[in-house]
């Protein structure tokens, strides 16, 4: 019997990765009604009276009391901040890796955008053999170098943003250490002060008191803030639409595999997620642990690519799937996870985990594959921009799209997504590199 599908978050994010909000620990009262409680316990003196020595211990015991409730509270300032510098030491080495392997992304699509118009421009030559003349070969060649120049001027560009925004970052998060070292060492040195208060007789307790607490609530009443620092996704990586839309082709979704929770509609290109499990025939290639459907078509060369409208789904995973004995390998696909939760949407991605710096909610997301070069991306296809991309992949065997949604335990979800129509036909015979792809359906 098939079992409900998790959610996919459940399946493929990690506990403990999402942070919440930490709330400043609770302050202490005012001093005014600070002041009122000890002064209840000091009898008034008029001008000339004489202290009355009995009131002393009194008064030593309220503000003993004072201090341990400070210390209570300072500790718990104090275990934030390190908190809070142990966060900014972690950015900074995830920046830096996110920095590394936005790079890396820029020069991976710098050489598929240069590939793709050189073979293009070829094919476009071959074509035209019967009507070749050297004028339009030097005119290809011109096409292809001023494309190439304005490009590498265009990624360049970009890198120079990234690198310029990488430092600022570092920066601010830098200072933002520096400060809470600080603030870190001013509160350990004022609670071992305020202990050692308290451990003092009355008569040297008394002694600067009242100077001790204001010192304590000074440090208290100091906002603790992590750095505000841009995310990497503003050097956005876009233009790559066009491109791409004479690769396109129809995809249609593989009912025998699909999940017990999931209906297709009648054209096999929308999957719609319900609550209540369908009677299907049992298959040895549906999947019975998550609410995933694959796609007929097999690819085992060539370029590819396809789009899926994503809007109507507030958790879903996008990528590609290659047949293993074992089902739920994460080594066997490659995956966008998007999920949006209120108004936060982020996303990931799968091999390896991690999270993606793109922070706008995207509608319609484009999926293109390289088989020879190993490489599979994800683009915003209605802006053109690129969310990730992977590369050095080392593919065996037949890939298979796929498609996934997602459910909490006992809710109501009408999720779906659909597959996108091409915009151009797949057998136009100007398309170069989709014309040497290997489909097998």
């Amino acid at each position: 019997m098939s079992k409900r599908p998790r959610s996919q978050l459940e399946q493929d994010i990690p506990g403990g990765v999402r942070r919440e909000a930490r709330p400043q620990p609770p302050q202490l009262s005012r001093s005014a009604d600070r002041m009122a409680v000890c002064d209840q316990s000091l009898p008034p003196q008029g001008h000339g009276s004489p202290v009355v020595v009995n009131e002393v211990p009194e008064a030593a015991e309220n503000y003993r009391k004072l201090f341990q409730e400070m210390l209570g509270t300072l500790k718990e300032k104090l275990q934030a901040a390190k908190i809070i510098q142990t966060d900014e030491q972690e950015r900074m080495v995830i920046m830096q890796k996110d920095e590394q392997n936005f790079k890396e992304m820029i020069e991976s699509e710098y050489s598929i955008r240069i590939r793709l118009m050189t073979e293009q421009i070829r094919m476009n030559l071959r074509i035209l053999q019967g009507r070749f003349n050297l004028d339009l070969r030097q005119t290809s060649q011109k096409q292809l170098m001023e494309f190439s120049t304005k490009l590498k001027e265009k990624f360049q560009e970009t890198l120079q943003r990234l690198n310029l925004l990488g430092r600022e970052n570092m920066k601010k998060l830098k200072e933002s250490e520096v400060r809470l070292s600080e603030h870190i060492c001013s509160l350990q040195q004022i609670t071992v002060e305020l202990e050692e208060k308290c451990r003092q007789p009355a008569s040297v307790l008394l002694q600067n008191a009242e100077y001790a607490l204001e010192r304590s609530e000074s440090l208290l009443h100091q906002f603790l803030q992590s750095a505000q620092i841009t995310d990497l996704s503003v050097c956005q990586i876009t233009g790559m639409s066009k491109m791409l839309n004479v690769l396109q082709r129809p995809i249609t979704l593989d009912p025998k595999t699909a999940h017990p929770y999931l209906v297709l509609s009648e054209d096999l290109r929308s999957v719609r997620l319900r609550n209540v499990q369908r009677g299907v025939p049992g298959h040895p290639e549906r999947f019975d642990f998550s609410a995933t459907v694959l796609g007929v078509q097999r690819f085992t060369s060539g370029r590819h690519y396809w789009e899926v409208d994503v809007g109507r789904a507030a958790q879903w995973q996008l990528g590609v799937y290659r047949s293993s004995t074992v089902r739920n390998s994460s080594g066997n696909k490659v995956l966008l996870t998007g999920s949006l939760m209120g108004t936060d949407h982020t996303f990931w991605a799968l091999p390896p985990f991690r999270r993606i710096s793109f922070r706008e909610r995207v509608h319609r997301v484009g999926v293109f594959l390289d088989y020879e070069y190993q490489q599979i991306s994800f683009y915003d296809a209605a802006k053109g921009s690129l969310i990730y991309n992977f590369s050095y992949l080392a593919f065996q065997g037949a890939l298979r799209p796929m498609f996934s949604l997602s459910i909490s335990s006992g809710g109501v979800n009408s999720d779906s997504l659909t597959i996108c129509l091409p915009h151009v036909s797949p057998c136009n015979d100007t398309v170069g590199p989709q014309s040497s792809s290997r489909c097998e359906i």
